[in-house]
């Protein structure tokens, strides 16, 4: 049976990490989930990504997270706003910020997947996808 929701998959499977202080973490390697990785290397919130392949021969997606030091995450939560059941769109002058400005919420547009500020300066609006911080 296949997976209804990779994006959620993805994001709860680096919050799980996250909290365990792992240093990378596999995910299921698709387009929208390699573009989600590019805006968190990008922000600033992971180390970097790879593609690799497992023993069976799938793609996989691993993702190397960051931390400042031995107590501290860079990613302190990471929350999955549009899903399968309840889609949430919004214009490039609704977008909301995500903690005043401290978070970075991931929006997919016709333009591609980008962040809300990106969206903002290109007036685009778009599905949100997540909400960073």
């Amino acid at each position: 049976m296949g997976m209804t929701d990779p994006i959620a998959d993805m994001l709860t499977r680096i919050r799980n990490a996250n909290r365990v202080h792992f240093k990378s973490v596999d995910v299921l390697s698709s387009r929208i989930n390699l573009n989600i990785a590019k805006v968190l290397k990008k922000s600033g919130y992971i180390g970097g990504y790879d593609i690799k392949k497992d023993l069976r021969g799938h793609e996989v997606l691993r993702i190397y997270l960051k931390y400042p030091d031995a107590k501290r995450t860079v990613i302190t939560d990471i929350q999955r706003v549009s899903k399968p059941g309840r889609r949430v769109y919004v214009r490039s002058e609704k977008i909301p910020a995500v903690l005043n400005g401290y978070g970075v919420s991931i929006l997919s547009t016709s333009k591609g997947v980008m962040t809300d500020k990106e969206a903002r300066e290109l007036s685009l609006g778009g599905e949100i996808l997540c909400n960073v911080w």
